[in-house]
């Protein structure tokens, strides 16, 4: 139980998280797919990847309670984006959730560091799962290409998260 509810509004990370959840997947039946090499890319991959890194803000907020914002957002999706994408996402969320923990239980290592491995082991099991499920409505779209685009996008974003983090870890640690 939380004892101060003033904690509740500092919360920013897991409130931006929870939000980019349900956005995301309304943006994905809402943004038109690109054909490449046989299978198609969504810009959405390159902000999806932020939201992965957003969740690891958000994990070091609120802890082990990470999978209650996860929840809720897929819910919301539920209503924005359809069933079935709330599902496929929701899916691929939890999986890659899961990963993500692993990763921010049991290294120690700086932040910057753990978004970096959080999101290469992350966004290829988020994908992989996503699409699986988006299969289902969009027919076709588990292509090889499509999954590689996809990852290379979210690693994308992920990456670039990483730089201004690392850089930030630097100017501190030169202090």
């Amino acid at each position: 139980m939380i004892k101060d509810p003033i904690y509740l509004l500092h919360l920013r990370w897991v409130y931006i998280y929870l939000l980019l959840i349900p956005l995301i997947n309304w943006a994905h039946v809402h943004t038109p797919l690109f054909e490449i090499y046989g299978g198609v890319w969504s810009p959405m991959s390159v902000i999806t990847g932020l939201v992965l890194v957003f969740r690891d803000f958000a994990q070091r907020e609120i802890g082990h309670w990470i999978f209650v914002p996860l929840l809720i957002g897929v819910a919301l999706s539920y209503g924005m984006a359809g069933p079935e994408i709330a599902l496929a996402s929701g899916a691929a969320f939890l999986v890659s959730e899961l990963v993500d923990w692993l990763v921010f239980t049991f290294t120690k290592k700086p932040l910057s560091t753990r978004i970096l491995i959080s999101s290469i082991a992350g966004a290829p099991v988020d994908t992989a799962v996503f699409l699986f499920g988006a299969n289902m409505i969009v027919p076709g779209i588990l292509a090889p290409s499509t999954l590689i685009t996809s990852i290379a996008s979210k690693l994308l974003g992920a990456y670039v998260v990483y730089r201004i983090v690392k850089a930030r870890e630097n100017k501190v640690a030169a202090l």
